[in-house]
C-alpha cells in the first residue's frame, strides 16, 4: 500500500488549524493588540512612506477586530505561527515584522510588487542525503550527480546575496532543493547574516548536527530553526525520509535541546517540527506528544507531489500562483528560479553574474509569467500547469 495517499487537488500556504500545535496556550491576539497599541509614533522606526502605511493599515486592522467588524480585502491581522515570530520580536522591530508579514501575506492577493520580493529562500546547495518519497531528491534524474543539478554555493556567492538583500528584504529561507548544512561554509553563511535580517530561517533534515554545529545555530541570528520530521516512531519514518536513521535524529535532537536548554534563552528562538501531510495516518497529536518538549511549534504542511512535478497531470487549476508575488528563489550557482516546483529551472531565465535580484524579480520576463497568470494562461505554461499551488 502506498505511504502517499492524500490527492490534494489545490495546495494553500500556510497550516490548516488541524495541523498546526503551538506549544503556548496563552498566545493569542491581546498580546499582539497591546504591541499594536505601544507602537506609539510611526515616524520613529524610520519606515518608507509605503512601510508607514502598511503599518497603519494592520492598526486599523486589529481595531477592526476587536470591533468585530469584518476586515476589508486589503486588511489582515496576524495568524498562526505568526503570532508567536511577532511576540518574540523586538518592539523596535514590531513594525518592520508587520510590513514584513503584510507583503508576504496579502501581495499575493493584492497582485502587488515591491521592488523586492518578501522573501528570498535561498539554497547554501542542492545535494541532500535523503531521498524523501515526497521530494525532488527521489527524482533521480535531478539528484544524480551527473546530470549537472548538483552544487554547493560558494561564500562570496552568499556574501554578494546578502550585501544586496539587507535593508531591502527582511526574510531569508536556508533551504529549497538540498540539505544545507552539508555545505561546509554553513556556519560562514549564518555569520555573515547576523544583524542584516529580521526573519531569518533554516529547515534541516537534523541529520549532519553536532555539538560545533548546534552551538553555531544557537548562536546565530536565526529567527526560526526547522526540523523536517514527519513520524513519530522509527518504521513509519524510514519509510517516508529514505536514508534516514531515526535513533541517530532522536540523538541529535535531544543533544540539541539539552545545549539550548543550557546555553542559551529559550526564548530568543522558535524551534519548529514541521512534516509533510502525505497520509491521514500523520496526526499532529501524537507528534506533539512525541516532539513537544523540543519544538515551540509542531505542524504538518500541506503536500504537493514534488517529486514527479514534470510528470503530475495537467490539472484545472487557474488561479495566478502566489509564489509570483511572494518569494524568490535563489540557488547554489546564483541561478534564480520562480518557484522550487520546477526544480529543474525550466522557468528560469536569470543569473546573479549579470544582474541584481532587484532587476530580475522586476525584469519584462517575470512580469511577463505573472501577467500570463493573471491572464489565465497558466495552463499553457509547464510546469505550472501541473502545480496545485494557488
Amino acid at each position: 500500500m502506498s505511504i502517499i495517499t492524500v490527492n490534494p487537488k489545490t495546495r494553500s500556504k500556510g497550516f490548516k488549524k488541524e495541523n498546526l500545535h503551538i506549544n503556548n496556550n496563552l498566545i493569542n491576539q491581546k498580546k499582539i493588540r497591546n504591541k499594536i497599541d505601544n507602537i506609539g509614533n510611526i515616524k520613529v522606526y524610520n519606515l518608507s512612506l509605503e512601510d508607514e502605511l502598511i503599518v497603519k493599515k494592520i492598526i486599523t486592522s486589529y481595531k477592526n477586530f476587536f470591533n468585530k467588524q469584518n476586515l476589508k480585502d486589503d486588511e489582515m491581522i496576524l495568524d498562526g505561527h505568526e503570532i508567536l515570530e511577532a511576540i518574540k520580536i523586538d518592539k523596535l522591530k514590531f513594525p518592520r515584522y508587520l510590513v514584513y508579514r503584510y507583503k508576504y501575506n496579502m501581495y499575493p492577493k493584492l497582485h502587488l510588487l515591491g521592488d523586492y520580493p518578501p522573501c528570498v529562500q535561498v539554497e547554501p546547495t542542492s545535494f541532500c542525503n535523503f531521498r524523501c518519497i515526497m521530494c525532488y531528491q527521489a527524482d533521480k534524474s535531478f539528484s544524480n550527480k551527473s546530470h549537472g543539478y548538483m552544487g554547493f554555493m560558494e561564500l562570496d556567492l552568499y556574501k554578494k546575496i546578502a550585501d544586496e538583500l539587507e535593508g531591502n528584504v527582511e526574510a531569508i529561507t536556508f533551504a529549497s532543493r538540498g540539505e544545507p548544512t552539508l555545505n561546509k561554509s554553513f556556519t560562514k553563511i549564518l555569520e555573515y547574516s547576523s544583524n542584516k535580517f529580521l526573519a531569518l530561517k533554516m529547515n534541516t533534515n537534523a541529520s549532519m548536527l553536532n555539538e560545533k554545529l548546534i552551538h553555531s545555530i544557537l548562536s546565530s541570528d536565526l529567527q526560526t530553526i526547522v526540523f523536517s520530521i514527519d513520524e513519530k516512531d522509527k518504521e513509519a519514518y524510514e519509510k517516508i525520509r529514505i536514508n534516514g536513521n531515526f535513533d541517530r535524529i532522536i540523538k541529535n535532537l535531544e543533544l540539541f535541546n539539552e545545549i539550548r536548554t543550557k546555553h542559551y534563552n529559550r526564548d530568543d528562538k522558535i524551534v519548529r517540527i514541521s512534516g509533510v501531510k502525505i497520509n491521514d495516518r500523520q496526526n499532529v497529536e501524537h507528534m506533539k506528544k512525541k516532539w513537544g518538549s523540543i519544538a515551540d511549534i509542531v505542524a504538518f504542511t500541506n503536500y504537493t507531489p514534488w517529486e514527479s512535478s514534470y510528470d503530475n497531470p495537467v490539472n484545472e487549476v487557474s488561479n495566478p500562483c502566489s509564489e509570483l508575488w511572494s518569494r524568490l528563489f535563489i540557488w547554489h550557482d546564483g541561478k534564480v528560479n520562480p518557484c522550487d516546483y520546477d526544480y529543474k529551472s525550466t522557468l528560469s531565465k536569470w543569473t546573479l553574474s549579470n544582474r541584481s535580484i532587484s532587476n530580475i524579480w522586476n525584469s519584462e520576463e517575470y512580469n511577463y509569467l505573472r501577467e500570463s497568470h493573471l491572464n489565465n494562461q497558466r495552463s499553457k505554461i509547464s510546469p505550472c500547469n501541473r502545480c496545485i499551488n494557488a
